[in-house]
């Protein structure tokens, strides 16, 4: 069984599974109208450094998430 991460966690090139928010905050309802969803795939593509944006890949779009929003995101690796 594989552990469950924050979307932060993840390294350039790797692929996860959306599972759940971690928290109900604000930002959750603008992570779903950006197509962030449970049961979707995301690749993170780049992380900016000193805690700068995550660029990730999701439903054939390019976004950029901070890495706070990220953090909201528990993901099972792909």
């Amino acid at each position: 069984m594989q552990t469950l991460l924050s979307l932060s966690d993840l390294k350039p090139g790797q692929s996860a599974k959306i599972e759940r928010f971690l928290d109900e905050a604000m930002g959750v309802l603008r992570l779903q109208e950006m197509g962030l969803l449970p049961g979707t795939l995301v690749e993170v593509l780049r992380k900016a450094p000193w805690g700068g944006p995550i660029q990730i890949k999701v439903r054939g779009s390019l976004l950029s998430l901070r890495r706070s929003e990220a953090a909201l995101l528990s993901v099972l690796p792909a």
